[in-house]
C-alpha cells in the first residue's frame, strides 16, 4: 500500500482571525439577486406543491374506483 506522510499541521495564531479571513473570501449576494432567487424559489416550490397535490387527487379517485368495483 502507499506510504503515508507524517505531517504536522501548522498550529493557528487565533481561530477567529482566521474565521475572519475566510468570511471575506465570501462574495454576499446583491438584494436584487436574493429576491429574484427567492422568488423563483417560492414560485417553483408552489408549482411542486399543486403538481403533487393534483397526482394524489387523482392517484387517490382511480383507487376508490377500482377498489369499488
Amino acid at each position: 500500500m502507499g506510504e503515508t506522510e507524517n505531517t504536522s499541521k501548522a498550529p493557528k495564531e487565533n481561530w477567529f482571525a482566521g474565521l475572519k479571513a475566510e468570511f471575506k473570501k465570501i462574495i454576499w449576494p446583491t438584494k436584487e439577486s436574493l429576491a429574484k432567487q427567492t422568488t423563483a424559489v417560492v414560485i417553483v416550490s408552489v408549482v411542486v406543491g399543486l403538481i403533487i397535490t393534483l397526482l394524489d387527487f387523482f392517484i387517490q379517485h382511480g383507487v376508490d374506483f377500482l377498489v369499488n368495483l
